[in-house]
């Protein structure tokens, strides 16, 4: 098996880089619109991802500002658990471990971090009120027609986060503060023994992903799959 990227975008939660690595822009609110809440600086949550082709995901997110860390880890629906450790010195590593999912491992750089937690405070456009997800009343905010990011109105914490291309996540639990081990962010052996290839801005297996900001391809338009 190999691993294979391809849009439509993202991330994973990887998916906040492109907006993380923008030059920052105003968001010009009225005096009376709310501003979106900024991540703490340390969280784990448990999304449920449903990717613009219909295909399902669990989401382990592991967001660590302080020590420049980005993890998701991928359940695929009846399929293998991918692994993506994102640095802020903006180097990924994608794989695969065990007997059953098989050792596969692909290293990438991009030349930009992790988001910063208050990402969405910089070319934000208020929305409005709506309820969703069966009933949560959330602030609603658009950034540059690419994402739209729901916040619960009483407790302040993010509630799902949709991209143009149809990819949602839904928050499921929600923790702050949480640290996830060093030892699970630690790339295997197989990862090292490969040349390390630059390709923020370029094709990548047939598919091109642009980041509509900049025009450059970057990373938070990537979502990993595991090509058999």
């Amino acid at each position: 098996m190999k691993l294979k990227f391809f849009l439509p975008a993202l991330l994973h939660l990887a998916l906040f880089q492109l907006i993380s690595g923008s030059p920052k822009m105003s968001m010009n609110p009225s005096s009376d619109d709310p501003i979106p809440t900024p991540w703490p600086d340390r969280f784990h949550a448990l999304l449920y991802m449903n990717l613009s082709k219909g295909n399902l995901q669990m989401s382990d997110l592991w967001y660590d500002w302080p020590r420049g860390r980005n993890v998701n880890i991928f359940q695929k629906q009846l399929g293998v658990v991918l692994y993506d450790i994102e640095w802020d010195n903006g180097t990924s590593f994608y794989y695969t471990t065990g007997e059953r999912d098989g050792e596969s491992c692909q290293v990438m750089e991009f030349g930009v971090g992790i988001p910063r937690p208050d990402f969405m405070l910089d070319g934000a456009r208020y929305l409005g009120t709506e309820l969703t997800d069966g009933g949560f009343l959330c602030h609603v905010w658009g950034k540059a027609e690419f994402i739209w990011y729901y916040e619960d109105v009483v407790s302040k914490r993010p509630v799902r986060w949709d991209f143009y291309d149809g990819i949602s996540s839904h928050v499921m639990t929600f923790e702050e503060g949480a640290i996830l081990n060093d030892s699970v962010t630690q790339a295997p052996s197989y990862c090292f023994n490969q040349d390390l290839e630059l390709k923020a801005r370029r094709c990548i297996d047939d598919f091109c992903t642009v980041n509509p900001l900049t025009g450059n391809s970057d990373r938070a338009l990537l979502v990993s799959v595991l090509d058999q």
